[in-house]
């Protein structure tokens, strides 16, 4: 019974360390990209509205832009569309859309009953664009920079708060005038 105090004693230690250390956190729930500085990845895929027409990652060059990944599957992704759609109206950057592993029929549905604030939507079918974008998970949004650079990334929901805490701004300020 004593061999076991000692392994139970260290256990509980640790998870005690481990938790204050996830309370004490200043940034708990960010996860750092390793794209956040360097050029957005390249890709070119099928529209979601067309499958004869392509889009590609060099549409949007030379203009802030947001890039989000989600998916009808997702239900982060139903929480985080009326904060898109306020983005799309607010017309400070265009938003374009990723859909990741859906079925193209539901993406079309949920899109014309909720509203498409998607000034292009390409699907990614089999998922390996999201994976060059490091995804691991629905939704997630990124901000890109006129230059093509990766400045910001959300790891869940994008809320109006976080739109206009952290992302906002970067364009803002970069804005002339700004």
């Amino acid at each position: 019974m004593n061999r076991f105090l000692l392994p139970l004693g260290l256990f509980a230690l640790l998870v005690v360390l481990l938790a204050v250390g996830l309370r004490r956190a200043p940034e708990k729930g960010v996860i750092e990209s390793p794209l956040i500085g360097k050029p957005a990845p390249q890709f070119t895929l099928p529209d979601l509205f067309d499958g004869t027409r392509r889009v590609q990652s060099g549409d949007f060059a030379g203009r802030w832009h947001l890039f989000n990944v989600w998916g009808t599957w997702c239900a982060e992704c139903r929480a985080e569309h009326e904060t898109l759609l306020a983005i799309q109206k607010g017309g400070v950057v265009p938003v374009v859309g990723l859909n990741w592993k859906d079925d193209d029929a539901q993406a079309l549905a949920w899109l014309a009953q909720l509203g498409n604030p998607y000034a292009a939507v390409a699907a990614d079918r089999d998922g390996r664009v999201a994976v060059d974008w490091g995804v691991y998970g629905a939704p997630e949004s990124f901000l890109i920079a006129p230059d093509g650079r990766v400045v910001r990334k959300q790891v869940g929901a994008l809320t109006r708060e976080i739109w206009e805490r952290d992302f906002l701004p970067l364009v803002t300020r970069a804005a002339p005038g700004g």
